[in-house]
């Protein structure tokens, strides 16, 4: 399959609109594949990136975009599962706001069957964040209680419907009554209009959960300590609201909780390899079974990912905003 020798890619500054520019297609080195991106997820650490608080890792591409579907069109040396002309989804560390993008041969994975390659695109932040942290770190039980913040965001919602698979009980906060009616189609057996309930009185009338998810930060932690049920655990995967908070660790030491966090991204490529093929062996087949599907927001052309991001940045959008190339 022939490729370019030049491509169009997203550009960023500080304080300066995304720009389509022209340059040099890369080329694959040992144990990647080159991408023919069809279509690229917007993940809230593209706007991280952009402000100047995210910086990618050593040795990745300065491009914005952590995930992308579309066919393989070169591999480099050492690659032994992927060929030429096969259909991908893929964890990037960078570099999915093009037309051309790299990705280590482990952060691939196949298109599952009956979703179209804007869905696939949407899938492998979301699901392998949610692996990591919730299945993983966590350590989610069958027949626990978790709690999901922002559970109308693509992490939320992928979140909720992983958590329903495996056979937990639900919760998730969201902002409006149509964001708490998704959640609820979803999975959820409850969602908390955040403005207006409080909810952690109602977490603890529920009888408190065994795990949160959250991505909001700041004054939500303390009271993710105090809905926690013994031996709980919290994991921050973000913290739009903040990333301080005064905490009673009293609270924390006589429920034994566990308060910890991570990112995907600075994680060696090993170490992703290792959590997409867990992805691939347990969430892949709630895929084909219809127990999980990417719910998509909105669709934007390359070109226009200036737009993708306000429409992000807003929060109105519920479930994964998606670029088009």
């Amino acid at each position: 399959m022939l490729k370019p020798q030049t491509m169009k890619k997203i550009i960023h500054a500080p304080d300066a609109p995304l720009k389509l520019v022209e340059a040099e297609t890369p080329k694959p080195g040992p144990g990647e594949i080159l991408i023919r991106v069809a279509a690229a997820g917007v993940n809230r650490p593209d706007l991280m990136q952009r402000a100047g608080l995210y910086p990618p890792p050593p040795g990745a591409p300065s491009t914005l975009g952590l995930e992308a579907a579309g066919d393989v069109v070169e591999a480099g040396p050492g690659v032994s599962r992927w060929h030429v002309g096969q259909q991908v989804t893929a964890l990037l560390a960078g570099g999915g706001y093009a037309e051309y993008a790299l990705a280590h041969e482990g952060a691939a994975l196949p298109i599952p069957a009956g979703l179209s390659l804007i869905e696939a695109a949407a899938l492998p932040e979301t699901v392998l964040t949610v692996w990591a942290n919730v299945f993983e770190t966590a350590a989610l039980q069958p027949g626990e209680t978790l709690l999901v913040h922002g559970g109308a965001s693509g992490i939320g919602t992928t979140a909720i419907q992983m958590a329903k698979a495996h056979g937990a009980r639900v919760f998730a906060t969201a902002g409006d009554a149509a964001k708490c009616a998704l959640c609820e189609q979803l999975g959820a057996e409850r969602a908390i209009r955040y403005r207006e309930e409080d909810f952690e009185a109602i977490m603890r009338e529920a009888g408190g959960a065994d795990v949160v998810l959250d991505m909001v930060g700041g004054p939500y932690v303390q009271k993710n300590l105090n809905l926690l049920n013994e031996r709980g655990r919290c994991v921050m995967i973000a913290f739009l609201q903040g990333p301080h908070a005064e905490v009673n660790l009293m609270r924390l030491m006589l429920k034994r909780l566990t308060l910890t966090g991570s990112t995907l991204r600075s994680r060696p490529a090993e170490e992703k390899a290792r959590i997409a093929s867990e992805a691939e062996r347990v969430v892949w087949p709630w895929i084909a079974a219809g127990k999980l599907k990417p719910v998509i927001d909105s669709t934007f052309p390359l070109a226009e990912a200036e737009a993708a991001h306000a429409r992000l940045q807003s929060g109105a959008h519920a479930g994964k905003i998606v670029l088009t190339v």
